[in-house]
């Protein structure tokens, strides 16, 4: 079950395998990321945005049909990673914290990207339904 899931999610299992490790690892400080105002919660919208719409356009070029609980799946399970990650980066390391603002940037990544997500998904069942396939 979990190869059929690789090979259908290879580049979302791939983003999942960067983000854990870029939470979980020490990370040194970037210069540049201090000219920006909120620089780390911007990191975190883009990386749990762009990790949700990998998944939406794995799950459409998969041909998935898509029912209110898998649409709820591709919404709660980013969301629970980001919030496992952080719990995980206050109690399991000593060289990252776990912080509650990073947790709603995440979510707020994964929001847009499921809305974004999800409008492409109705964008194409209606395409389709209009050329008649």
């Amino acid at each position: 079950m979990l190869y059929r899931y690789l090979r259908r999610y290879p580049f979302s299992s791939f983003l999942i395998v960067c983000i854990v490790l870029l939470s979980l690892l020490p990370i040194p400080d970037v210069k540049m990321a201090e000219d920006i105002p909120l620089a780390d919660k911007w990191t975190h919208m883009v990386m749990y945005g762009v990790l949700t719409l990998a998944v939406w356009f794995e799950t459409l070029r998969a041909g998935v049909l898509l029912s209110v609980w898998r649409v709820g799946l591709r919404f709660l399970l980013p969301v629970m990673m980001g919030g496992l990650l952080e719990l995980a980066q206050a109690y399991l390391t000593t060289c990252r914290s776990g912080e509650w603002l990073d947790f709603v940037a995440n979510t707020i990544g994964v929001c847009i990207g499921t809305a974004v997500g999800f409008a492409w998904y109705l964008l194409r069942k209606r395409n389709k339904g209009a050329r008649g396939e």
